[in-house]
């Protein structure tokens, strides 16, 4: 398990994720809001109008519910506002991170 920053143009949330999540957390992000999200039929709660939302503990849960149900993801620490990751803490700069 490794840690990774995630954010939905808000609080910049340090979670404890599996390595392969940490090692291509973009990939997995992607996955989850382009593909999954609009072909599952559990996507279909996070359509609003013409579009859909969702944010970094939607994305938790559905590692935690359909991608990696034995290797669970937990919260960590909220680090506050960071500029979208411009002002990361110096001991969080090389944390893979992901803007929803």
């Amino acid at each position: 398990m490794k840690e990774v920053i995630l954010s939905a143009d808000g609080d910049s949330v340090v979670y404890l994720v599996p390595d392969a999540v940490a090692k291509d957390l973009r990939k997995y992000c992607i996955t989850f809001c382009d593909k999954w999200m609009k072909t599952s039929p559990h996507g279909k709660k996070f359509k609003i109008g013409g579009g859909y939302c969702y944010n970094e503990a939607d994305f938790i849960a559905y590692l935690n519910e359909f991608v990696f149900p034995e290797e669970l993801s937990v919260l960590v620490k909220n680090l506050g506002w960071t500029d979208l990751g411009r002002n990361l803490p110096p001991e969080y700069q090389n944390h893979p991170y992901f803007n929803f």
